[in-house]
């Protein structure tokens, strides 16, 4: 399965990369105030609130502290996951339509797992801190890798050819995606408080070794429920893989995916 979810990993950072490509230096003001970023790199610095319109990424090695909330617009890029940086948000992240949200890398060496390396420096990785909830609506895709949400991680629609990753996160609320249309989906490695919940997902990988929405090695606090997810639900690609850790109750397709 490493092997796998890794090269995996390589292409959503190339694709993301690829989209966030952008001349222009954006978010140069320092200080508590609100910068909006329409392309290019968002620069270290403390900031009120953090709004994205274009393809913007975050500069290696960068600290950046968001007294507020960060913000993607319809077909916005933020690309926090293709080099090492520190990011605090005091509150929300909140993405909309056709956004594309990356947040997080480190290597397999710091995990004990694949990982999800950062591509523009592979031994370096990201302290990402959210304080709040991370609100994915129509998104286009969701990357979250080695971060840790205070709140709920919820995902409402979207979908796109990038494979989504919700992998290596510690998250003290509740996560749920409904209803996506997506190339391939993988909850991997976290650790959650409350409940893990997914509903109405269709993955579109033709691939045999695709197996659907992956739900592997997680340690979920409450209750584990998988609904309507076609092409199935699988705990990884191998027979005896470890299984989740789940501390109420294991539902639906999910239910066999559950350590006794």
């Amino acid at each position: 399965m490493d092997i796998r979810l890794k090269i995996v990993g390589v292409v959503v950072v190339a694709g993301a990369m690829m989209l966030s490509a952008a001349p222009a230096l954006a978010g140069t003001g320092h200080g508590a105030k609100p910068v909006t970023c329409a392309g290019g790199e968002i620069v270290s610095g403390s900031y009120s609130d953090i709004t994205v319109t274009g393809a913007c990424s975050v500069p290696s090695g960068a600290v950046i502290t968001v007294s507020g909330s960060i913000t993607l617009k319809k077909g916005a890029v933020l690309d926090a996951q293709s080099a090492p940086s520190t990011i605090t948000v005091g509150r929300n992240v909140n993405s909309v339509s056709g956004a594309l949200l990356g947040l997080g890398c480190q290597p397999a060496s710091l995990v004990g797992n694949s990982g999800h390396e950062c591509m523009v420096d592979p031994t370096g990785h990201s302290t990402i801190t959210v304080n709040g909830d991370v609100t994915a609506v129509n998104t286009g895709t969701l990357l979250l890798n080695g971060i840790t949400v205070r709140g709920n991680v919820s995902a409402l629609g979207g979908g796109s050819e990038i494979p989504w990753s919700i992998k290596n996160n510690t998250i003290t609320r509740n996560v749920s995606l409904v209803g996506q249309t997506t190339n391939w989906v993988g909850i991997l490695f976290n650790k959650i408080g409350a409940n893990l919940t997914l509903l109405k997902i269709a993955v579109t990988d033709t691939d045999p070794g695709a197996h659907g929405a992956f739900v592997v090695q997680n340690n979920v606090g409450k209750n584990l429920s998988c609904f309507a997810v076609t092409p199935t639900v699988t705990g990884g690609l191998f027979p005896g893989e470890p299984l989740n850790v789940v501390g109420g109750r294991a539902l639906g397709q999910c239910a066999a995916l559950a350590a006794s």
